[in-house]
């Protein structure tokens, strides 16, 4: 790594010189403070080993100005024991630390190792948020549809916003990918980025989690524990899921909102929460309102910006464009010469109504690229419910005299609602999630076509 050592005593810079040297590091010499900022704004330096007494432009300025110009910029201030004082001050500033003179060289070595590995860590953690940022850019939402391209359009002026933002798609739409996307193109792209699974944890779990909570505050609280919105702080949470939050920690999450400050399980110390929240589900909220599962003010509170994803099979132009991009990459990662797919395969992909959306389709293009040998994916390599013409279309038979197709329409409504009983265990509540209506909506039918629960079985 590269060290500047700006001094104008030569004994001073020699020994710096050959101790920089001596950990394999590339020492370059500045006698002012002038030439040091020329060297700064010159070369790419890890390292300034800075005397706070220079002739002309002082150590503290050169600090100053360095800071104001790279506040990364890691700075070791040498100082007399006479100007302790100084190097406090000028740590304050934002030197890294200082060496006072007389100084031992093992003390020189500790403080050198220490600031270059934080230089370290700082150019990785660079690194890392710029590979963040081009991996959940837009170019990642794949799509030349006009309905993505909306979408496209939407997130880039919601992005750099301070607003709550809603996300709404069915299940394999992509909706965490474009939460991602949202975040990284925020102010808030350095701060964290959480994810809370709204459905998959009992309430209580779910608050503790949400909240942290104080030693004590319930059986097995051994110790305390910081919450996600205390670990996100200048960042986003992304609830996957909204819908599913109990109503008690709904009215906590609206408190929140509203104030931007919440209390620890078993706490009495108020906590600020400067996060953003970005919230996504597949179901219809507003039924939710309705049927008082979800509250009317969080609603409100979270649909500021509401960004629609659509099916996949609403933006079938998009479907080969997605095959080739997970062609590709699942054929660099698995080391396979896949490089296309044969018009035959093509159609098949093409004509499914893919009911889990992108994900499915990501799914089997890996699946093929996994199972394949040759250089073409071809009909061999899809899985049955894409190749089957019965699996995607169900046959339906006309007999050559006719039906009646208001009775078969019944028939077939009344057959659906009872698979859907059958499998909720008669539950109406989530075989009317199960068929995608409004539970007062399937009771009506229940009764319209004589349904009961005593039918299911």
């Amino acid at each position: 790594m590269n060290v500047l050592i700006v001094d104008d005593e030569e004994v001073l810079q020699d020994i710096l010189t050959h101790l920089v040297r001596s950990e394999g590091h590339t020492p370059h010499s500045a006698r002012t403070g002038e030439e040091a900022l020329t060297i700064l704004d010159r070369e790419e330096i890890d390292l300034v080993l800075l005397d706070m007494m220079l002739p002309g432009m002082s150590g503290m300025e050169v600090l100053r100005q360095v800071r104001e110009v790279d506040p990364e910029q890691v700075i070791v201030m040498i100082t007399a024991y006479s100007s302790i004082e100084g190097a406090i001050e000028a740590m304050r500033l934002g030197a890294f630390h200082y060496i006072p003179k007389p100084f031992k060289n093992e003390e020189v070595l500790h403080t050198l190792r220490k600031g270059l590995e934080k230089r370290r860590l700082t150019s990785e953690n660079r690194a890392l948020k710029a590979q963040l940022r081009s991996r959940y850019g837009f170019h990642r939402l794949i799509g030349r549809s006009k309905p993505m391209q909306q979408v496209f359009e939407l997130i880039q002026l919601a992005a750099p916003s301070k607003s709550n933002i809603l996300i709404l798609g069915d299940s394999g739409t992509g909706k965490e990918l474009v939460a991602k996307a949202i975040h990284h193109h925020s102010r808030r792209a350095d701060g964290p980025f959480i994810t809370v699974n709204s459905g998959s944890m009992p309430p209580d779990l779910l608050e503790s989690n949400l909240f942290g909570h104080v030693k004590g505050a319930f059986t097995g609280a051994i110790s305390s524990k910081k919450g996600l919105f205390e670990l996100a702080n200048g960042g986003s949470i992304f609830f996957d899921e909204i819908g599913n939050v109990p109503p008690d920690t709904q009215s906590k999450l609206l408190r929140v909102i509203q104030e931007r400050e919440f209390m620890r399980l078993g706490g009495v110390e108020t906590l600020k929460a400067d996060v953003r929240i970005i919230a996504a589900t597949n179901a219809d909220l507003e039924d939710a309102v309705q049927e008082n599962r979800f509250r009317e003010d969080l609603y409100y509170r979270l649909n500021v910006i509401t960004v629609k994803l659509p099916p996949l099979r609403d933006r079938s132009e998009d479907i080969p464009l997605l095959i080739h991009h997970f062609l590709k990459r699942y054929a660099q990662e698995n080391e396979k010469s896949l490089q296309d797919i044969d018009p035959a395969a093509m159609q098949l992909l093409m004509d499914y109504h893919w009911p889990g959306n992108v994900r499915e389709l990501e799914n089997v293009v890996e699946r093929a690229v996994v199972l394949s040998t040759g250089e073409v994916l071809d009909e061999s390599l899809l899985p049955e419910q894409v190749k089957s013409p019965t699996l995607r279309h169900p046959a339906v038979e006309l007999p050559s005299n006719g039906l009646a197709f208001r009775d078969a329409v019944k028939t077939y409504e009344r057959r659906l609602i009872l698979r859907a009983l059958e499998s909720s265990s008669g539950v109406q509540k989530h075989a009317a999630e199960l068929l995608k209506l409004k539970p007062t909506t399937l009771h009506e039918m229940m009764k319209r076509l004589n349904i009961s629960l005593e039918s299911v079985g």
